[in-house]
């Protein structure tokens, strides 16, 4: 056996460069708090603000400095103790974690503090009030903490009794007392159930309504109108309207009771129109200014009084400042080509709305601006721009695509290709525009898109297309 050496080429990505991609995917509220962090870890970082406030102090006491000395730059140095700074600066790293995990902390305590009311506490607050006993109240806060978001006991109450040691017929005599809380219809085992409960607090347990949840459910699930007036003896009018008694219970009635706060979308970058033309700028303002301070300069020039190991220091902490101020600016540069070449190509979006959506891929953008693609995915991870349209994620703008096909009768192309936000928007609009008491079913939606607008399309992505947007199947929009 000969053993071979063939040279091969690899390309290696260094520590610099990795962090660099890892500013790009960083949003500004994260850069913001990098900023922060990289100041306190690197002694040789400073704001801009510091550093024209530090500069222009010499400058009021110049008209006081007429002694030639003044003007020695050794004797500002000799002024500064360098041994203690640089000592800072060589454990300022350990101090900036610890005061890191302190924030940390404190940003922890900060949203518990300002958390809503969960919709357990709320639940567990109502039963506390009961006049129950001991055993009744920890059986009610044990089934009050297996409920979902929606406010339902999901979880079989025969396991949960069991679980607990606790016979069913207490167990279910206990969740009876949950239902009777607020929201009413939290506590119910299932959509059904959950339904009944709010009947009943409407004093509509001998309406129609409460019959057909009861007895008919799987018909009433499933809008199976002419089945119910075989069973029952009511009027078309009569069901519709109880029907429609149904549609206006809420089937999640846990979520009224949000624990969930509102995160507020802080724009990475803006779009504005002046003058017909859309201009781009990145959202930084309040972005502190950073820079590279000029005091390693004097410490390097110590020649006699700096040691070799505060060079070494000094020098590597130069190079992290350098790299990480220009990783900033390549971040700025590399967001505005992105944008601007999403910009240019979604114009007409901008200008008349969703049915101008041009689809896109990253690949064309990347070509565009001559970057990778990995880099132009990484720049719109997590971004979000505000046009005069509103505000939209950056990935908001690559889609799939979909063809129109050739106009028979005039020979021309129709338009090419549409983005598949285009084709939901237009799937949506027919189904609003449907009437009610005939709606249209997912092959009659493909005829009107193939027919009336040229979208080469199929029954079943217009199936899969109506599911993405939330919207039933035509027996279940049936209006009576």
């Amino acid at each position: 056996m000969e053993f071979q050496l063939q040279p091969q080429t690899r390309q290696q990505f260094s520590p610099q460069l990795m962090y660099s991609l890892k500013l790009l995917q960083f949003t500004t509220l994260e850069l913001e708090q990098e900023i922060k962090e990289k100041i306190e870890e690197n002694p040789l970082l400073e704001l801009e603000e510091e550093a024209g406030e530090t500069a222009e102090e010499p400058q009021a006491e110049e008209p006081q400095a007429e002694e030639p000395q003044a003007e020695d730059p050794a004797s500002d140095q000799d002024r500064i103790d360098w041994d203690a700074y640089i000592q800072d600066g060589m454990h300022n790293q350990m101090d900036a974690r610890e005061e890191t995990e302190k924030r940390e902390d404190q940003h922890i305590l900060e949203r518990e503090g300002k958390s809503d009311t969960t919709l357990t506490d709320y639940l567990i607050e109502q039963l506390r009030l009961l006049d129950l006993s001991a055993q009744d109240r920890e059986i009610g806060e044990y089934l009050i903490g297996n409920l979902n978001d929606s406010g339902l006991l999901d979880v079989p109450l025969l396991d949960l009794a069991l679980e607990s040691s606790v016979p069913f017929d207490e167990a279910e005599r206990v969740l009876k007392v949950v239902q009777t809380l607020e929201p009413t219809g939290v506590g119910a085992r299932d959509l059904r159930e959950c339904l009944m409960l709010q009947l009943e607090a409407l004093s509509l347990s001998d309406s129609l309504a409460y019959r057909l949840v009861s007895e008919h459910w799987r018909d009433v699930k499933l809008r199976r109108i002419a089945s119910i007036r075989k069973k029952i003896r009511a009027s078309e009018q009569e069901i519709g309207d109880a029907l429609n008694v149904i549609a206006g219970l809420n089937p999640h009635p846990g979520l009224a009771v949000s624990d969930s706060s509102v995160i507020a979308i802080h724009p990475d970058l803006i779009v504005e129109k002046v003058d017909g033309e859309y201009l781009v700028y990145l959202n930084d303002r309040n972005l502190p200014r950073v820079r590279v301070s000029h005091a390693y300069q004097a410490i390097l020039n110590r020649n006699a009084q700096s040691s070799d190991e505060d060079r070494r220091y000094v020098r590597r902490k130069l190079t992290e400042a350098n790299h990480f101020v220009n990783s900033i600016e390549q971040r700025r540069s590399t967001l505005l080509k992105v944008t601007n070449c999403i910009v240019r190509a979604q114009r007409e979006f901008l200008d008349a709305g969703l049915s101008s959506l041009k689809p896109m891929i990253l690949q064309e953008v990347a070509d565009e601006v001559g970057l990778h693609v990995t880099t132009v995915s990484r720049a719109t991870q997590g971004k979000y721009v505000q046009t005069p349209r509103g505000i939209f994620a950056l990935r908001f703008f690559f889609d799939g695509r979909l063809k129109k096909k050739t106009d028979e009768e005039t020979g021309e192309a129709a338009a090419g290709q549409l983005a598949t936000k285009t084709v939901k928007d237009r799937i949506a609009r027919i189904i609003e525009e449907e009437d009610a008491r005939a709606p249209l079913s997912d092959q009659a939606i493909e005829e009107i898109l193939r027919t009336k607008e040229g979208v080469q399309i199929k029954r079943r992505t217009v199936a899969k297309y109506r599911e993405n947007l939330g919207i039933p199947i035509a027996r279940m929009r049936r209006r009576i």
